[in-house]
């Protein structure tokens, strides 16, 4: 069923300048006229305000394992109420989940759910957890926000790119538990070239996550020939190491073609199993291989 409902709600981050309204939820601060839309899609430009969207619109629900957002260190073996809506800010060519992320909001089916609704639904599945997954829920910030006020008894996930201004990232804290952040290689190169985004405003959310004491894993895709060398491996360990904490968990994740990249080979597994043993050579003590099946990542994940 298309999303039923016909109301507006405001969008909380923006300001007007002239004939067009600035969005505040990321820094690519989007200038959108009345009758456009941001670059995520979350965000309408209407006569009167800007209109967050995308507020209520969700595409995907699931009860998941809750290591499969991937956390391990966070309520293990608990499964959690898993929930997409559309849109992302950041273009990545090898997404995924590129049918819910790159919609632009208006061609995607989706069904409206009130937080209320969404929140009885958890409860349903007896759930005492809540992620926000599948696109990128940093776009979603309001919806979030009552969400979480409705099931303030809930703990909230938040899997994301990390890609978020400073206001928006704040309030979202307020009433987040635990977060996966990717950061998707340790280069501006590579982040603007297949990403269209900058490394440094990621890095600068997951400390300013991990300072908070939120729960805090992070996920690395090694993708082959992109960002996969041994070189960028060990300075994206040396940083987690000396800004975060050794205890930070890890996730080195096997590539597989999909989207705008279909012509890039799968990763190596040999190459996911040196990053971790590299990651773990330089300090850190909770490193983990994942989209591969092998007694050895089996064994490696009890160590």
């Amino acid at each position: 069923m298309a999303a039923t409902n016909i109301s507006r709600t405001e969008a909380r981050y923006y300001r007007k300048e002239g004939n067009v309204y600035v969005c505040g939820v990321c820094p690519h601060h989007c200038r959108i006229p009345v009758g456009g839309y941001g670059r995520c899609s979350s965000r309408r430009g209407d006569d009167d305000m800007l209109v967050a969207y995308t507020y209520g619109k969700v595409s995907s629900l699931s009860v998941d394992p809750v290591e499969k957002k991937p956390l391990y260190h966070y309520k293990p073996k608990s499964r959690i109420f898993s929930v997409g809506g559309i849109g992302c800010n950041m273009s990545c060519k090898h997404c995924q989940n590129y049918a819910i992320s790159m919609s632009m909001g208006r061609s995607k089916r989706t069904t409206f759910e009130t937080p209320e609704e969404l929140v009885a639904m958890c409860r349903i599945e007896k759930s005492e957890s809540i992620a926000f997954t599948y696109n990128e829920p940093m776009i979603w910030p309001e919806y979030i926000l009552d969400v979480m006020e409705e099931g303030d008894d809930l703990s909230c996930v938040l899997v994301t790119n990390g890609l978020v201004s400073d206001d928006t990232l704040n309030d979202l804290c307020k009433v987040t538990d635990a977060m996966n952040i990717d950061i998707k290689g340790f280069t501006d190169d590579f982040y603007m070239k297949v990403c269209g985004a900058h490394l440094e405003d990621v890095l600068g959310t997951v400390k300013e996550v991990h300072r908070k004491n939120i729960h805090t894993e992070i996920t690395y895709l090694l993708i082959p020939g992109y960002n996969d060398s041994e070189k960028e491996i060990e300075e994206f360990s040396e940083w987690v190491l000396n800004e975060l904490s050794a205890d930070v968990p890890i996730h080195f994740t096997r590539f597989h073609p999909d989207n705008e990249m279909n012509n890039v080979p799968w990763t190596p597994q040999e190459t996911v199993l040196d990053s971790r043993e590299k990651a773990m050579d330089l300090g850190l003590n909770y490193v983990y291989a994942g989209n591969i099946l092998s007694d050895i990542v089996r064994n490696a994940a009890r160590q």
